[in-house]
């Protein structure tokens, strides 16, 4: 979903200390300054985002890419040797690289290099994988890294907390940071927890420990539809619902709703749809959606 994707690059950027402590917190760092990469061409994406820094000593570039699911076409290894090598030519400096998994059902196959085996002519390119499910969550709530807070829901649990407690606590770490828009804060949190948690249950929660009423659904609803018109409003809603569907259940769950979606061209409907897809918890949640709107 492409507002999870600006949600983690913006955090970065507003907080570039916390993620490269993340990151490269064992050496000797100094934050100098985020660069904002050219615009991507057709041949050419653009990294997501690039610090420059003084490490050890040296200058180097900490080089990472947010990452909701998992990269098949072109897989995740030759992505990422064909984003180290172009920053690499044009900064001429060293590159950390690391690439951060968001869901958790994402990343465990990443070998974290690009290889290829073949005699005089042997390329390694290697980067780090960054899961938040791996990472110890109560250990970034009580490190009080403001940049990290958000993306709390999605790291690994206590022993013992059950799903909804720990979301809980994490609402109420981020209720008491000390930040400019507190309730686009917890926005945010909200947003990124939706990729495993329910939304009418995160809604419930918010509103009692903040006692904020965020309409998070209308939100993402109204940005997709933003987006689309800047690419053509029917197709682009229809991408919106698959990424949002891609998201909130398995790739083969989603894919199976593609052909349908393609022969919407009604705004409304793919509207409702996309709010549909954002609830879903199951595929049968979203095909009785698609059956009311369409009668």
């Amino acid at each position: 979903m492409a507002v999870v994707d600006t949600i983690s690059k913006d955090y970065v950027q507003e907080h570039p200390d916390d993620f490269a402590n993340l990151c490269i917190g064992d050496k000797d760092f100094t934050v100098l300054e985020i660069i904002t990469p050219e615009q991507p061409t057709i041949e050419m994406h653009q990294a997501d985002v690039l610090i420059k820094m003084e490490v050890d000593g040296k200058e180097a570039l900490l080089h990472i890419e947010f990452q909701t699911t998992d990269s098949y076409d072109p897989p995740m290894p030759v992505r990422m040797g064909g984003y180290i090598m172009r920053i690499a030519e044009k900064y001429g400096l060293l590159v950390y690289s690391y690439v951060i998994y968001i869901r958790p059902d994402a990343g465990k196959n990443d070998p974290g290099r690009f290889t290829q085996d073949l005699a005089d002519h042997r390329i390694l390119i290697e980067y780090k994988v960054v899961r938040l499910i791996d990472m110890d969550g109560q250990a970034v709530l009580d490190s009080n890294a403001v940049g990290l807070l958000p993306f709390t829901p999605l790291m690994e649990r206590p022993a013992g907390v059950d799903a909804e407690a720990w979301f809980r606590r994490c609402v109420q770490a981020a209720a008491r940071a000390d930040v400019p828009e507190p309730s686009e804060y917890i926005g945010s949190m909200a947003i990124l927890g939706n990729l495993v948690y329910d939304m009418e249950m995160i809604l419930a929660i918010v509103k009692e420990e903040t006692m904020y009423e965020l309409d998070i659904i209308r939100h993402l609803t109204e940005k997709a539809a933003a987006e689309a018109r800047q690419q053509g409003l029917q197709q682009g809603l229809q991408q919106s619902i698959f990424e949002a569907l891609t998201l909130r259940l398995r790739s083969d769950d989603a894919l199976r709703f593609k052909p349908a979606l393609e022969q919407i061209d009604d705004p409304q409907q793919l509207q409702a749809l996309h709010r549909a897809a954002i609830l879903a918890n199951t595929p049968e949640d979203f095909q009785q959606v698609l059956e009311e709107t369409e009668a």
